[in-house]
């Protein structure tokens, strides 16, 4: 049974990375993850931080930017692959970087200080994303390169006490995470089966019928970022199509945002702090788009 047609928005550009933060060029993350391609930047991560400002990242050269209507401030760069960033505690950022694990950001200065780089000694995949639940836990996906030939990536949960719980261990590629409005669910971007997973946080280490929420059309890439509104509607980025499709809190496609005037990699996502502006990261023209996301 099929769906009908969801409703078409229409984006706009918000801001564009200035050209003087553009150098083209070749990078390791590039080469493992772009065939080699000289990347200006790779935007991701958009996050607004305890001052109502909007970060992102740029994984191949190691930015974290504070996005203005014209000029970008470089608030932290390092040798890192910076992927998904989330307000934490006492104004500071999360990072998930692909490269050193947990990291804690400080928007302010742009200091950065390892949270977690090991488990029993035992180095991650690489990180990809990360959101915060109640009770201050942490969940973060481990994404590396798994994929459909290796379903080995996980996903992580850190409590405010120091526990370490893996939460999921056979993911073809986790990616974009997020949590419902009243953090009960999860839900988690599989990026090489083009899924949408959906299943119950427990306070015990366990995941129980986690379950496919939405199923992607295939193509050379599937669902990356992950965010949902007041409403719990979920809009996932996939830029193997260029588009972000909207769905309803039951799985039903409701809104397809086509991104491809700007190009076709739209990455991660998030709501401005009216809740109805959803932000995108586009990163093959190296931009912030903003969409009006209709209340009905």
């Amino acid at each position: 049974m099929w769906f009908p047609a969801p409703r078409p928005l229409t984006p706009r550009l918000l801001s564009r990375l200035p050209d003087r933060h553009r150098t083209p060029r070749r990078t390791a993350w590039s080469d493992a993850n772009r065939g080699g391609a000289l990347l200006h930047s790779f935007l991701e991560g958009p996050c607004f931080d305890a001052t109502g400002a909007l970060l992102v990242v740029d994984i191949p050269n190691g930015r974290v930017f504070r996005v203005g209507p014209r000029e970008w401030d470089l608030v932290a760069e390092y040798d890192g692959w910076p992927n998904g960033l989330a307000a934490g505690s006492a104004g500071s950022l999360l990072l998930a970087d692909h490269r050193h694990g947990l990291l804690s950001l400080d928007p302010a200065t742009g200091s950065i200080a390892p949270l977690l780089e090991t488990v029993h000694s035992e180095g991650f995949k690489g990180l990809n994303d990360v959101a915060v639940g109640p009770e201050g836990q942490v969940l973060f996906t481990d994404q590396g390169q798994t994929g459909l030939q290796d379903p080995s990536g996980r996903l992580w949960r850190l409590w405010p006490d120091g526990r370490v719980e893996k939460l999921i261990g056979n993911g073809p590629s986790p990616n974009g995470i997020a949590l419902d409005r009243t953090g009960t669910h999860a839900y988690v971007a599989m990026t090489r089966s083009c899924e949408v997973w959906r299943f119950a946080l427990r306070q015990e280490p366990f995941v129980g019928k986690a379950q496919c929420f939405v199923r992607l059309p295939g193509g050379t890439m599937g669902p990356d970022g992950l965010t949902l509104d007041a409403q719990d509607r979920l809009f996932v980025a996939n830029p193997g199509h260029g588009m972000v499709w909207g769905t309803d809190p039951h799985g039903k496609p409701i809104f397809a945002i086509d991104c491809t005037s700007f190009g076709r990699l739209p990455t991660n996502l998030c709501f401005g702090p009216d809740g109805t502006t959803l932000l995108i990261t586009e990163s093959e023209s190296g931009s912030v788009l903003a969409v009006d996301i209709p209340q009905q």
